[in-house]
């Protein structure tokens, strides 16, 4: 019987997902990385991880928003490779709601892929996880607890996926442990990434002035969280571990 346990992170081909599949690689597990759009990214990580270990990272593609896809790849864990140790459920989608503009779609593609997806992978692959005492892991956001304005739906979503978060760990116990990372200011958003601009200079200094340390985090501040929940924090369960600067407390 194989030994080498198995990881698989959703939405894990770039930035803090790619960061936490690095982690799980660095101590001898098998990656599964999960990808939607990006493949080439996905692809890249995976060759990179192969070149370090032979045979010791795989990509799957889904959309997570679409139930045959999810339930595909949950099939493709469950019959190609047959063991599954800890579920990373990263995979998210962010972008605004103008209320009074918020149609069905837009709130289905929020509340699927940042929370629907999250519960019914689970659900799917509970069983395998149950094999080995194995570990859910949830990235939540620290606007789940506090909501940002003018991001109505993904601040609920992200809220529901606390509340999931709790719910599964008392389902799925004692075979299987549940808890959730919420970050906060880890990477700039795409509307903060022009330094040189006098008005993104000032977004960002009252970002940091709402931040006890006075600093961004950083990815790997994430990954090895997730990977102390998952394989060293075996008495740990239900909980939400905010990795935020202290930003919550401000």
């Amino acid at each position: 019987m194989n030994d080498t346990k198995v990881a698989l992170i959703t939405g894990a081909a770039k930035r803090i997902g790619a960061c936490i599949a690095e982690k799980f690689h660095a101590n001898n597990y098998q990656v599964i990385i999960h990808y939607n759009h990006s493949a080439d990214a996905a692809l890249e990580l995976v060759n990179q991880l192969n070149h370090v270990r032979i045979d010791s990272a795989s990509a799957i593609q889904a959309n997570l928003t679409n139930s045959a896809d999810v339930n595909a790849l949950a099939n493709q864990v469950i019959s190609f490779v047959g063991r599954l140790d800890t579920l990373v459920n990263n995979a998210s989608s962010f972008y605004g709601s103008t209320i009074g503009e918020v149609d069905d779609d837009h709130w289905n593609d929020l509340i699927d892929s940042n929370l629907r997806a999250a519960f019914f992978l689970s659900q799917a692959l509970s069983p395998l996880l149950s094999k080995h005492s194995g570990s859910i892991v949830n990235i939540v956001d620290t606007h789940g607890d506090k909501p940002l304005k003018g991001y109505a739906v993904y601040s609920i979503a992200k809220a529901g996926l606390k509340a999931l978060t709790k719910a599964l760990a008392t389902d799925l116990a004692p075979k299987v442990r549940v808890n959730g990372v919420s970050p906060g200011a880890i990477i700039w958003p795409a509307r903060f990434e022009n330094a040189e601009d006098e008005t993104v200079k000032l977004a960002r200094e009252m970002i940091l002035q709402k931040i006890p340390l006075g600093r961004l985090g950083e990815m790997q501040n994430i990954a090895d969280t997730c990977f102390f929940l998952a394989e060293e924090g075996s008495y740990i369960s239900g909980q939400v571990i905010r990795v935020d600067g202290g930003r919550y407390l401000a």
